[in-house]
């Protein structure tokens, strides 16, 4: 049997969003080109954005000594196709997925009394569970989320399920065992029985998925206290010990200052603790490996604290709007030195795409300015500051993850030795073209159809900005992870891309490649290359 081609080459343009320095403008950098991915390791192994041609691309095989078994898989021009770096999802509830879109008229604490908590009970049955988590998971990545940080539930079995499913999905994620054992905020019916057991369940949840994926390369456990109101002092303080005892130390999630309600709520029940960020800090709960869902509510003194613990923030624009829990001030957040990312908050949040939480999060940000909270006044919001570009929205989308997962050195952009983990976007034929026009109007029904219109006179920046605005899961055409594709709404995506492809596109469709490729063998590639003079 043939042994695997060492790398696949992609072809076209490729769109991320360059790292900057503090108070540096975050601008598209936008490439035209090839790079290719190793097949042994899933990473970037080379890049060259001078090929613009065929003829080039074929040169760089060549060059490289790539046999036929090579395949290239294409933006095409002709579609406004583009690479972008996978979405990072740092917080959703995977088994709230079936709830989405339902949360009435809600604030938080009730929500979780009256939809959260009896979904999430009832997936202890493990049949329940493969078909939330199975559904969670396609859907996830139809929207090009390649990594996601899900919260499960307090079951073993279920979470052990989740953790299987997503490694052989082929979707990056961290996995927490959710830990809840105060019977005063709790109910009866869903929580620990007392902090031993919550400890011992979660200790179980870590062995299966270290069995799982060993070397943590899909899949990872994440210390999960569902928040402070939900736990008693020595869970928390046992998950902060439980983190440490691990080399590197375990990832943590939980949730920070979402409702002010609920700021409160931690006031009464941890009288002896100066903040709701300053529990966490006593229970050994803030590290860089820590991501805390929506700080909506935190003072000066907590970001401070946060940042020098170097904790990630996941900001969450949709479920806050939906749940009327307030407006996260990003840009403070960020000139504290906080690091940030995106999540969906998924039910809280109603949709299962990042793309919907990038503009959330720059919609959100443009009402700050009309409710300024007082801690923002020396940093000069409500004054216009606070708005965040569609590029800066992107960058938590991608980067802003990363770093949040502490994957800032592989994950969200196109760098030599990152993990190749990506969508394919399409946003479809300009509108201008006749053929275009009918098939738009025709095929507006249609699921495959773009809802992004493209008139063919847009730069690419205007491209990138309309697809934010308008664009959707119909967009994201393939995806992804480790340069594994994961996902493809279209089947026949790598089938004849190799190198004959390359004579198919310089012979200009006829028929004669296929008898050089097919008949006489790819060894006759430098008699038909030369002829064209590019070798």
């Amino acid at each position: 049997m043939a042994s695997e081609a060492p790398v696949t080459v992609f072809y076209g343009t490729f769109v991320d969003l360059p790292r900057v320095k503090p108070g540096e403008n975050h601008e598209l950098a936008i490439h035209h080109g090839a790079l290719w991915v190793s097949s042994a390791t899933g990473r970037i192994e080379g890049l060259d954005w001078s090929i613009s041609s065929e003829e080039q691309l074929a040169r760089l095989f060549k060059l490289n000594g790539w046999s036929d078994r090579v395949k290239i898989v294409r933006a095409r021009e002709e579609a406004n196709e583009f690479f972008f770096p996978g979405f990072i999802d740092t917080h959703i509830h995977a088994p709230q997925y079936p709830n989405s879109g339902l949360f009435g008229s809600s604030t938080l604490l009730d929500w979780l009394k009256t939809y959260t908590f009896p979904l999430e009970s009832s997936m202890e049955n493990l049949s329940t569970a493969q078909t939330a988590y199975n559904t969670v998971i396609s859907r996830t990545l139809a929207n090009g989320t390649t990594f996601a940080s899900y919260f499960a539930t307090i079951h073993v079995g279920a979470t052990n399920l989740l953790a299987t499913l997503c490694h052989a999905r082929g979707q990056r994620a961290l996995i927490g065992r959710v830990c809840m054992d105060n019977p005063d905020t709790c109910p009866s019916y869903y929580r620990d029985s007392d902090a031993a057991q919550s400890l011992a369940a979660t200790r179980e949840n870590i062995a299966h998925i270290r069995a799982l994926d060993p070397e943590g390369r899909l899949v990872k456990p994440v210390i999960t206290p569902r928040f402070a109101p939900s736990c008693t002092v020595d869970v928390l303080s046992g998950l902060g010990s439980l983190a440490g005892e691990h080399d590197p130390p375990l990832h943590i999630q939980t949730h920070i200052s979402e409702n002010k309600d609920e700021v409160e709520l931690v006031k009464s029940l941890f009288p002896g603790f100066d903040s709701y960020a300053g529990v966490y800090e006593a229970c050994s709960l803030l590290t860089r490996r820590t991501i805390l869902a929506h700080a909506v509510h935190l003072t000066a003194g907590e970001m401070e604290l946060i940042a020098s613990r170097s904790s990630g923030v996941s900001h969450c624009p949709a479920s806050n709007s939906a749940l009327g829990s307030g407006i996260a001030p990003v840009r403070e957040l960020l000139d504290k030195g906080v690091t940030v990312g995106l999540g969906t908050d998924v039910s809280g949040g109603y949709s299962p795409s990042i793309l919907e939480a990038t503009r959330q999060a720059c919609l959100v940000s443009r009402l700050l300015k009309h409710a300024t909270p007082s801690t923002s006044e020396d940093a000069g919001m409500g004054k216009g500051r606070e708005v965040l570009s569609v590029e800066e929205a992107l960058y938590l989308a991608t980067r802003g993850g990363a770093a949040v997962v502490d994957m800032a050195d592989d994950l969200g952009g196109f760098e030599l030795g990152m993990l190749f983990d990506v969508q394919l976007i399409r946003l479809g034929s300009a509108v201008s073209s006749p053929d275009a026009v009918q098939q738009r109007g025709a095929t507006t029904s249609s699921a495959s159809e773009s809802v992004v219109d493209i008139f063919g006179w847009e730069s690419w920046r205007e491209k990138v900005h309309k697809w934010v605005w308008t664009g959707n899961d119909r967009n994201v055409r393939s995806v992804w992870v480790g340069g594994v594709l994961v996902h493809s709404l279209d089947c026949g995506l790598e089938r004849g891309n190799s190198l004959v492809g390359i004579l198919a596109e310089l012979a200009g469709g006829g028929g004669w490649w296929k008898w050089i490729a097919g008949g006489v063998g790819i060894g006759a590639l430098g008699w038909v290359l030369g002829r064209r003079r590019i070798l």
